[in-house]
């Protein structure tokens, strides 16, 4: 919080919650106000009162002018210019301008910015050019209805250009991304009568349109390939049997193959072969994504059948956990982008809470705290647990991410790719 903010929370502040506005005290006499013999005088006070003055520097609300924007900034861009705008324009404008601010900030961090401490760090850090080469580590989460709708392309976007570093997402994020390589969601409506659309084997997910076709197809291309993984597992198993017959008495067991998660999704994304894939590329460029509820959808559905055919495949949820908190435990500074709420919001803030929280956090969701739902949690109850800093300034944009992830986009990531590309080449994360 800035220190204007902090002076406007002291001054609005109660000093006295048993203070009546009723029993305020009159305006003095010389008031204009009060000389004025038809207004009650507790009226006026409560009504026409003196406020304090605003702290110094304290923001003016103020929108996008058009007519000044179009006589004296014909050269610049139009969405850059309204953008600039919404840190003073009040509600939510506010709001989605300071998570651009937070994203900025995560992209720009580097290890340099914070003075070696000799009795926290290792000797080897306290090189400025080595400290230069560390950034942060940016998680980046979002539920299936992200990859449902238009926003595949702008997180494929991202993932493309390795823009971040760990992704966590749900089931329908997995499979909706894998089904559109096959064929296209249309759009619908949302009043299309539900009962009506069952018949003609249609799914509608809001005002969006999938076929029960799709994952027909969908089933046909998975199914073959969780046989082949099977296969693999069966055939690592008894390699790992072979290896357990030759020890002798008190030798340490072999590591046992298991698939998780995680590499079920990195299989899927090199197996697909398709540039329009999320999970394409980042299998491509080694960023990781993780599931834990990999079978609350239609791969779940895959594996369902699969085990009346053939029983035995199994996943390691345990080995994943561990991979992605050691990821927020093996970094210097980490940021996290949460589009909506439930498991991809706390699995990621979980992870974090394992290095004592993120330095930096954006929320774009439309959930309410007032149930206790975690979907609805506000960044300050996230820093009572511990998954955010204390002396973090993470924001909660409350929106339809399909609005404002674009702009979001706009005016970070997608304003300096190839910047990006040059300056983080030769950067990492941690020092293995």
């Amino acid at each position: 919080m800035s220190s204007t903010a902090n002076d406007l929370k002291e001054m609005i502040a109660p000093k006295d919650e048993s203070v009546d506005i009723l029993k305020a005290a009159p305006l003095p006499e010389n008031s204009a106000v009060t000389a004025n013999p038809h207004i009650p005088s507790v009226s006026a006070a409560a009504v026409l009162g003196e406020s304090e003055t605003m702290p110094e520097g304290t923001p003016i609300v103020q929108g996008h002018d058009f007519q000044t924007s179009n006589e004296t900034n014909k050269n610049s861009s139009l969405l850059d210019d309204i953008m600039s705008s919404y840190a003073t324009m009040g509600f939510q404008a506010s709001n989605l301008s300071l998570a651009i601010e937070q994203i900025k900030q995560m992209r720009k961090w580097r290890l340099s910015d914070v003075p070696f401490d000799p009795t926290k760090e290792d000797p080897s850090l306290e090189d400025m050019s080595l400290r230069q080469k560390i950034r942060a580590r940016i998680f980046f989460s979002y539920t299936s209805n992200q990859i449902s709708c238009g926003q595949r392309e702008i997180i494929r976007y991202l993932v493309q250009n390795k823009m971040v570093d760990v992704i966590v997402t749900t089931a329908g994020g997995i499979e909706e991304d894998l089904i559109k390589c096959f064929e296209p969601t249309f759009m619908g409506d949302f009043k299309l009568n539900g009962k009506e659309l069952r018949k003609k084997g249609i799914n509608r997910i809001g005002n969006l349109l999938v076929p029960n076709r799709n994952y027909c197809q969908f089933e046909d291309w998975m199914e073959p390939l969780i046989s082949k993984m099977h296969d693999e597992q069966d055939e690592a198993d008894q390699k790992w049997a072979e290896e357990i017959m030759k020890l002798e008495k008190g030798q340490e067991l072999p590591k046992k193959f298991c698939w998780t998660p995680s590499q079920v999704i990195e299989r899927l994304g090199h197996e697909i072969d398709n540039e329009s894939s999320v999970l394409y590329w980042a299998a491509k460029n080694n960023i990781p994504v993780f599931c834990p509820a990999l079978t609350d959808g239609s791969v779940g559905d895959m594996l369902y059948f699969h085990s009346y055919k053939r029983n035995g495949f199994t996943l390691d949820i345990n080995e994943d956990i561990r991979r992605i908190n050691d990821l927020a435990v093996q970094c210097h500074c980490s940021g996290q982008i949460i589009i909506g709420g439930g498991l991809v919001k706390h699995h990621t803030c979980n992870a974090n809470l394992m290095r004592n929280g993120a330095n930096y956090s954006v929320y774009i969701n439309t959930g309410q705290e007032f149930d206790g739902s975690d979907s609805g949690a506000s960044p300050d109850e996230a820093i009572s647990w511990g998954k955010i800093r204390i002396d973090a300034k993470p924001v909660k944009v409350s929106a339809d991410a399909t609005l404002v992830l674009p702009l979001i986009v706009s005016q970070t990531f997608a304003k300096d790719v190839e910047q990006w590309r040059e300056e983080t080449e030769d950067c990492v994360c941690w020092l293995t």
